[in-house]
């Protein structure tokens, strides 16, 4: 490392100049909101970020400019918050009293029962408020995918979304607004500072400042727990009392936040959230489009990543599946030493991937879909946002003029220990032609790949006849018949 470390995070907290040095790396922020200022606004509904009732706003330098993004507090760790600006549900009435013009909304269109929730929807329709002058109810929707409420049913919540549209003042006013500028600066001034390290009551905690010191600290703590986004380890935590220790949070190194999209190919950094990522891949692979903003609520794709979703090695994370199929390769790093290795490969076994201690993710490379080549990918839940996947199964083929399949590539997750390839299946289909005969031979090899289980999302009968079943639609799809019997039945 260039500098020597220094023993304390520093961020904003509303409009106070926050300095700690003495916290646990297990430390969230909603404990510290609630316990250590007791800030009792944001409320712990699930510990997990699912029901949006702890949510801020956390806001971040990128590329120079200030961006502010709703998060939950509940699994959002201390360490991973230098150089950022917390806003709580406290910060929004004036100086005199007089509500934020969202929270006068959700007074006037009664968007409140028993308010045990309400703060979070307040900072939910803020963070909307900040972005978009005139949203549209889609976006509406789609901006409270991770708040819930057991009283109102919604409808005037999304009233007051719209009414908070319709009274913003032209005057600049709002809290964050009146200090932007300045809080930028501070930021900045933060941002250039060394990395962090603080040891306290034998935990470590780093907090990297660029990629070469994340590479260095990581050699010197091969097994540290390298924290992205927080949306898994945050629950290893909460849920499972893990210990985590040492923890390295990487959500402050620019340079793993960048998105380098040319006619070739698409290279994404390992701390690239969904949401930045989302408008790239939605324009090269619409699929990817689709899938995207059915990964968690808005809070949850705001903090996760992609690099952490492949990293973790979930059996049943959205992203690798599709990213298989795509032909996605990982750039490995450990110290200077950089090692490219295909997705499909990088996945060995339930827990463990091709990944040496000391070795982190750096990049994921997405090559062009080739023209006229089909891609479909499909997310099985029990509800449609918000909600881990029983399975995802991505199908991507390539049909001759004459017919024929030429290359196939299939994979699922959810059907194994790891997101897997569809091996059996592929063969099946290649160098038949593209028909409903072809299609249903096929299906009898999925057996012949996977062996999935039974677990509280589907049983293993589930599974296969719902895999089976995608391969189905897709070939629909693909032809023009599930359009035609889309519109018979509309």
């Amino acid at each position: 490392m260039t500098e020597n470390p220094r023993n304390t995070i520093r961020f904003i907290l509303n409009g106070q100049d926050i300095e700690l040095g003495a916290i646990s790396p297990r430390l969230t922020l909603l404990d510290w909101l609630r316990l250590d200022r007791r800030m009792t606004g944001s409320k712990e509904g699930c510990a997990e970020g699912d029901c949006g009732a702890c949510t801020v706003l956390v806001g971040r330098l990128l590329g120079g400019k200030l961006t502010y993004e709703t998060v939950n507090a509940c699994i959002r760790f201390m360490g991973s918050l230098n150089a950022s600006h917390v806003v709580t549900v406290e910060h929004l009435k004036g100086d005199d009293g007089i509500l934020h013009p969202v929270q006068q909304a959700m007074v006037d269109c009664h968007g409140s029962q028993c308010g045990f929730c309400t703060p979070g929807f307040v900072m939910s329709l803020y963070g909307l408020w900040l972005s978009e002058d005139s949203p549209s109810r889609e976006r509406i929707e789609q901006a409270l995918q991770g708040n819930l409420c057991r009283c109102t049913g919604y409808e005037p919540i999304i009233k007051a979304a719209e009414r908070a549209a319709e009274i913003r003042p032209t005057a600049i006013f709002d809290p964050i607004e009146k200090t932007r500028n300045a809080v930028i600066g501070k930021l900045t001034q933060i941002a250039r500072g060394p990395s962090v390290h603080i040891a306290h009551n034998g935990d470590d905690l780093h907090v990297p400042a660029t990629v070469g010191d994340l590479a260095e600290i990581l050699g010197q703590h091969p097994h540290a727990t390298v924290v992205a986004g927080a949306t898994d380890v945050g629950l290893w935590v909460t849920k499972q009392m893990l210990p985590i220790n040492p923890v390295i949070f990487i959500g402050g190194i620019e340079a793993l936040q960048t998105i380098e999209a040319t006619d070739e190919k698409i290279v994404i950094g390992a701390g690239v959230t969904y949401t930045q990522a989302l408008a790239t891949l939605a324009k090269s692979y619409p699929a990817l489009g689709r899938l995207l903003p059915r990964i968690g609520g808005e809070q949850v794709r705001n903090m996760g990543t992609i690099g952490g979703n492949i990293a973790n090695g979930s059996p049943i994370g959205d992203t690798p599946p599709p990213l298989m199929v795509l032909g996605a390769t990982v750039t490995l790093r450990k110290g200077a030493t950089l090692r490219e290795v295909r997705l499909e490969d990088y996945f060995i076994a339930y827990g463990k991937q091709d990944r040496q201690p000391g070795e982190f993710v750096e990049s994921v490379s997405i090559p062009a879909l080739p023209k006229g080549e089909q891609f479909a990918v499909y997310k099985i839940t029990k509800r449609s946002d918000e909600d881990i996947s029983a399975l995802c199964g991505a199908f991507r083929v390539s049909i001759s003029d004459n017919g024929v399949v030429e290359t196939a590539r299939i994979a699922f997750g959810g059907m194994a220990a790891t997101p897997k390839r569809a091996g059996a299946v592929d063969e099946a289909l290649i160098g038949k032609p593209w028909t409903f005969e072809t299609i249903e031979a096929a299906v009898a090899a999925f057996p012949v790949d996977y062996q999935p289980i039974t677990d509280m999302r589907a049983s293993t009968e589930y599974r296969m006849l719902a895999a089976q079943n995608l391969l189905r639609r897709f070939h629909l799809e693909t032809t023009g018949v599930g359009e035609r019997l889309q519109r018979v039945v509309a």
